[in-house]
């Protein structure tokens, strides 16, 4: 036996992602995990522009919003303690007054309808099958916002319900956008408050709709976040101490196996020279001023502009030429 434990491997998709691809993520904090890594390594990137969003339903929904390039309608926004939210959308959205809000919403939807015309990527990542509907209006919400419970119903969405809305909103979105891909995941991050059997029964239907989707759709490939980490990081070390989020050693992981399935071999090249240049910068002397460290910056600096022409380094650049000494003669 090589190994004591079930290594997971994504395998490569035929689907590669170069420098030069935009990428819009949705969903939940995993879409920020990954968004967030995408940029950091210079790509082209919207992340979770209407904050974080759990349930498939309010996904497409948001989705559907860019598309069309919509405004909310009225009835969904509130007021909860003197600042106004929107049903529809994470509470970072939000304002003390309503038509602020309204505004801020416009530009959010208006900036991402532009971006996602001409993305090459979605990337999408559903968090949890529980929903809450409104009694008012039985319409589905990304958020209660902490209203009263009284005021929802909760329930759980079945596996024809995730693919019927899917499919109306993919329709429209390849409308929209016929080159674009879509990436599928089931967040790894594990929603205790509706109790661990129940999570269970949660992602359980997540992951079969993903499948579902994924064999029925031809532009929609499923990435195993989720398996990689309940099975490859199969240990408690891997999550925070709050026993629900992944590490920064598990995000870090599962973001290998990511990069490893998607880039292109120009990218993860990329990728390599720029971690470096990263801990070049992230480098603090002791003394400044030393030949040696004088040298390692004007070395930094030359690796730099040979990238210029690939990806925007021009802070990078500047922040390098106001340390060589030389620069400030």
């Amino acid at each position: 036996m090589t190994h004591f434990r079930t290594i997971v491997s994504p395998g490569t998709s035929p689907h590669k992602m170069g420098i030069s691809d935009k990428i819009l993520t949705i969903g939940s904090c995993f879409a920020d995990v990954i968004g967030t890594r995408l940029i950091s390594n210079k790509l082209t990137v919207l992340s979770n522009p209407f904050g974080v969003l759990y349930n498939p339903h309010s996904i497409h929904k948001a989705i559907r919003y860019s598309i069309f390039n919509e405004s909310p309608p009225v009835h969904t926004f509130l007021q909860h303690q003197d600042v106004f939210l929107n049903y529809d959308f994470h509470s970072e959205i939000s304002s003390l007054h309503q038509d602020s809000l309204q505004f801020q919403l416009k530009e959010i939807i208006g900036a991402s309808h532009y971006f996602l015309s001409t993305a090459q990527w979605l990337i999408i990542t559903f968090g949890t099958a529980w929903v809450y509907e409104r009694i008012d209006t039985g319409e589905i919400v990304a958020n209660c916002h902490k209203e009263p419970m009284n005021l929802f119903s909760k329930s759980l969405l079945t596996q024809k319900k995730i693919i019927e809305s899917f499919d109306k909103f993919y329709k429209e979105l390849t409308e929209f956008n016929s080159a674009i891909k879509l990436i599928l995941t089931v967040s790894p991050v594990r929603h205790v408050k509706d109790t661990l059997p129940l999570n269970s029964v949660s992602k359980a239907i997540l992951r079969t709709a993903c499948y579902t989707l994924a064999e029925e759709y031809a532009g929609v490939e499923y990435f195993p976040a989720y398996e990689i980490m309940i099975d490859d990081l199969r240990d408690y070390r891997f999550y925070k101490p709050d026993m629900i989020h992944p590490t920064e050693v598990a995000e870090e992981y599962i973001w290998e196996k990511f990069s490893d399935r998607y880039f292109t071999p120009a990218l993860k090249n990329f990728e390599q020279q720029w971690n470096e240049i990263q801990n070049a910068l992230a480098h603090k002397p002791f003394y400044a001023s030393t030949a040696a460290h004088q040298s390692f910056l004007k070395e930094t600096l030359r690796k730099l502009e040979d990238l210029k022409m690939i990806v925007n380094v021009d802070q990078e650049i500047e922040r390098v030429k106001s340390q060589i000494l030389e620069a400030k003669l």
